[in-house]
């Protein structure tokens, strides 16, 4: 039973930190409608920029500020000037746009910085803490603490601001939303930073958990399941769908790949987010599509 509980923690704590991705693609899709596959790129990128700045001597938390500086602006011109000329274009039009984008910024990252393996170093110790009779690791609790406190602060963004308020009208109805006088480009600004804020926590925690190197951005696919279980409109839903998919992914691991003779791990979560769409297409808290003809 220990063993179960343990498990099941580890994968709790791991889906927070792939909720933290997921988080990044909500907030561009909730305010604008764009799918942005960019973001496992910015996540590299960032990772890559704050080793960087590390290796040339900068200190930990002037990196930090200079490498959110520098995502900050990568976010806010990706928006500027490849995806606003296309806003008037078809989905797959856009979706395709940040598919091509997330190539570029994977490969000038790796261009400019190297494409060598990095050790990044956060400082955590990756000690088990006992809790009674269960271990649960100590990188694992602080980096889901970290992601739960981000959340929170996003979800109060969200909720109260006023910036937050008007990003939720823009979601619901832009064109409603213009008539009152909510600057929409200059909102897309705001949320596109977030954006890149959100990439380079992700990238930190990710770097330091499994290295900064390219296979970074296949983060992003295990951030897939999460949207589609959680929806793609909610950041409660990212959570949760992170709870969901981590939890699963550990307990499946460990019961059902032996089972079949094999790791399961690549494939499971994405057997549960189909069986999610055959049975609830919007997710657990995604906004349902109303059409009248």
């Amino acid at each position: 039973m220990a063993f179960l509980i343990e498990t099941l923690i580890g994968g709790l704590l791991s889906g927070v930190m792939y909720a933290l991705v997921a988080i990044g693609f909500v907030l561009i899709y909730k305010a604008s409608g764009v799918f942005n596959f960019a973001q496992g790129a910015m996540v590299l990128c960032a990772a890559l920029t704050f080793v960087t700045l590390r290796d040339q001597g900068l200190a930990f938390w002037f990196a930090a500020l200079v490498t959110l500086a520098i995502m900050v602006v990568l976010a806010i011109a990706v928006e500027r000037v490849v995806l606003r000329p296309l806003m008037n274009q078809s989905q797959i039009t856009l979706f395709m746009a940040t598919l091509g984008l997330s190539f570029v910024i994977e490969g000038m990252s790796q261009l400019v910085m190297g494409a060598s393996v990095h050790e990044l170093d956060l400082g955590i110790v990756d000690t088990p803490v006992e809790v009674g009779p269960i271990l649960v690791s100590q990188f694992d609790l602080v980096a889901a603490a970290a992601a739960g406190i981000l959340v929170l602060a996003l979800s109060v963004f969200f909720n109260v601001t006023r910036i937050g308020i008007s990003l939720r009208a823009i979601a619901d109805d832009p064109q409603a939303a213009l008539s009152i006088g909510i600057r929409l480009q200059r909102l897309w600004r705001i949320v596109w930073g977030v954006a890149g804020f959100v990439a380079l926590v992700a990238g930190l925690l990710w770097g330091s958990r499994q290295g900064v190197q390219f296979s970074l951005t296949f983060v992003v696919l295990k951030a897939l399941p999460v949207l589609i279980i959680g929806g793609f409109t909610s950041i409660a839903g990212a959570i949760v769908g992170g709870l969901i998919v981590g939890a699963a992914d550990a307990l499946a691991e460990i019961y059902v790949g032996p089972l079949l003779g094999g790791s399961v791990s690549t494939w499971f979560v994405y057997v549960l987010a189909v069986a999610f769409l055959l049975i609830r297409p919007a997710g657990l808290f995604g906004e349902r599509a109303i059409e009248r003809v």
